[in-house]
């Protein structure tokens, strides 16, 4: 009987993941591996490591939930050491809870390694801190992809009344719908908004507005997923602390 390591990659940068994450890839027999997980991590595979891409797109899905649980518990019995890598942290929106289920069922050995998960990675490299000792002291995560079919679950009167500070998670195709719902739960307009776009990553990108006013910047500046949504005071503070862009331009100019 093998072994599967269940890891979060981290939120995008090849530097964030974990050191016990670093080895679990450097140990693997097999790697399964998802679509938003940085490709510059499996050069640290070993050379005989079998790769194999599990990710899927909105509404493509190249394999599905059940043919990786699949995957999984066949390289497991052949005595392989699996590495399942997910991107950001595999118990935040990851699906990874359902994979470690299969896998106790099973009967096979099986670890959980925690990563970065990209609504707090992605708001520090735009310069923005999730929480505040005067701006906000509660912060809440939260999916903006609703499944099709189903009813919204989400208690956006909730959010919207006891929330400082909202991270929201593949939202980017619900922005009009997740702005309305707070708005209409007496979230001020003025409430500030910032959309991260592969967040620390050489191609972040960072735009900002109100939620009176995002969806049209969004709309304009052409924002798609894969995007943190973060809604709250905090994000005034990107004027001030905005590092990754002037650590960058400072490094464009060094050179």
């Amino acid at each position: 009987m093998g072994k599967v390591y269940i890891v979060g990659a981290g939120p995008g940068s090849v530097d964030l993941i974990t050191v016990k994450g670093l080895r679990c890839i450097q140990q693997a027999d097999v790697i399964l591996y998802d679509r938003l997980v940085s490709k510059e991590l499996l050069n640290y595979a070993k050379p005989n490591a079998e790769l194999i891409f599990v990710g899927k797109l909105p509404k493509l899905h190249a394999f599905i939930q059940e043919r990786i649980h699949q995957l999984l518990v066949h390289h497991a019995k052949r005595g392989k050491i699996v590495t399942r890598l997910k991107g950001g942290d595999p118990f935040v929106f990851g699906r990874g809870a359902e994979e470690a289920e299969v896998l106790q069922e099973a009967g096979i050995p099986y670890e959980i390694v925690p990563g970065i998960t990209s609504g707090i990675a992605a708001p520090a490299y735009a310069g923005i801190p999730v929480t505040h000792r005067e701006l906000s002291s509660s912060f809440a995560i939260v999916t903006g992809h609703m499944r099709e079919g189903k009813d919204d679950s989400i208690n956006w009167k909730g959010l919207a009344e006891s929330i400082e500070t909202l991270a929201i998670y593949m939202g980017v195709g619900n922005l009009p719908y997740i702005t309305e719902q707070l708005l209409k739960y007496k979230k001020p307009k003025e409430t500030p908004v910032a959309l991260i776009h592969w967040g620390t990553t050489e191609h972040q990108k960072v735009i900002t507005g109100t939620l009176e006013t995002i969806v049209d910047v969004a709309r304009k500046e052409e924002i798609q997923n894969p995007c943190i949504i973060l809604v709250g005071e905090v994000v005034k503070l990107r004027e001030k602390i905005a590092w990754f862009e002037q650590g960058q331009l400072l490094q464009e100019i060094s050179v």
